[in-house]
């Protein structure tokens, strides 16, 4: 069954089926601006539900990218709506709970209004058709077809065919694989996520300290970062070099939280009671993030009707704050190309996308790990404030 036979012949997607897999900001941006170009595509999505409170943190939207992509989908006074421009400071502080530097969006890069990963989400759905995404889909893998198309098979017994899959399937993508042996290699430093809830009324010290925006306080090779969400509660990662097989030998039981509670705070002897509050004073949740990079090399095929975007396409750890920002301007230039009718086919178009998207992303990729290193260095305050003020 084919789909778009509504297009133009001359159209490089007429006629041609769109599959888009992964529901995140690059995924449900894709289909929105195909759709917003009279393009059917079909978004499937691994979740069983868009209505988990735990959606991931805040993200803050930078002009040239994530706002930019809004901007082109229609969707950026909404977002002006229920975005944070209040929640732009960071505070830098020492193990010891000095405050080093408050940096601001001015004092950086410009406006990066915050907005929760969830709300974004909800802006993106709320613009897409009834049925473009199904969920409860999580995708096994892609075969070709003896007619040159692909199925997608899905862990619930379920498949579809299509011309055209772009995978949005984050560091895991079960889509990359058709084009790369590459794979994210793990940077050497892991996050433990937890949460304060309502913390203007339980935890008002603590929510005093972090303020509307977010802390980062670091020294020797470890942290303790805390972000604002828009509900009101505060996110807390805890985080260190550490080998990559700690949260997943064995030896770290993640359902005893008083156990990993105090090994976690073991982690931090000598810092401020009040930062180690956080952890202590946190939710009885705990989950494990250990940050990936992928910088792309030159030797990924060119596969006809395929391409990746996102953390599919390029992961690097979130201390820039481009990986939705980034994710979200993939999707907006890989439909430019699709829609554009100077490239003779969607082999072409996609390929002259992947290029440039990755031209782009490997020196921010290089940049995000050379911040992770400042921030997780022995002396990582002064570090980090000698490239701020450079």
């Amino acid at each position: 069954m084919s789909d778009n036979l509504h297009l133009p012949h001359n159209h490089l997607l007429h006629g041609k089926t769109v599959a888009i897999v992964g529901g995140g900001p690059a995924g449900l941006m894709l289909a929105r601006m195909l759709q917003k170009n009279a393009v059917r595509a079909r978004v499937f999505e691994r979740a069983h539900s868009f209505d988990s409170k735990n959606q991931g943190g805040s993200l803050d939207l930078h002009k040239g990218s994530g706002q930019l992509a809004l901007r082109r989908a229609g969707l950026f006074s909404r977002f002006v709506t229920l975005s944070r421009s209040d929640a732009q400071t960071t505070k830098i502080l020492s193990y010891d709970g000095r405050v080093r530097a408050v940096l601001d969006a001015d004092s950086t890069t410009g406006a990066r209004p915050e907005i929760d990963r969830g709300v974004l989400r909800k802006i993106l759905l709320d613009a897409l058709g009834g049925t473009t995404v199904e969920t409860g889909k999580s995708l096994l893998g892609v075969a070709s077809t003896e007619s040159g198309r692909y199925q997608l098979q899905f862990d619930n017994g379920g498949s579809v065919v299509a011309d055209v899959v772009i995978g949005c399937d984050g560091v895991r993508s079960k889509v990359r694989p058709i084009l790369t042996t590459q794979v994210p290699e793990y940077t050497g430093v892991t996050f433990i996520e937890t949460r304060l809830p309502a913390a203007e009324k339980t935890h008002p010290d603590i929510a005093a300290l972090v303020g509307e925006g977010n802390i980062l306080s670091l020294g020797d090779q470890k942290g303790l970062l805390a972000q604002r969400n828009g509900d009101g509660s505060i996110r807390l990662y805890v985080a260190r070099r550490i080998d990559e097989r700690w949260a997943r030998d064995g030896t770290i039981d993640f359902s005893n939280v008083t156990a990993l509670r105090e090994q976690l705070l073991s982690w931090f002897p000598d810092w401020s009671p009040v930062l180690v509050d956080m952890l202590r004073r946190s939710e009885d949740r705990f989950h494990p993030w250990p940050l990936y990079a992928l910088r792309p090399q030159h030797d990924w095929k060119s596969v006809p009707g395929v391409a990746v975007i996102g953390d599919a396409a390029h992961v690097m750890p979130p201390f820039l704050g481009l990986g939705a920002n980034m994710a979200m301007l993939d999707a907006v230039e890989l439909a430019d190309h699709l829609l554009d009718r100077k490239f003779a086919s969607v082999e072409s178009a996609i390929s002259s996308f992947t290029e440039a998207m990755f031209d782009r992303m490997r020196p921010l990729i290089d940049e995000a790990l050379a911040t992770q290193d400042l921030m997780f260095s022995d002396d990582a305050p002064s570090q980090l404030l000698n490239q701020v003020i450079d």
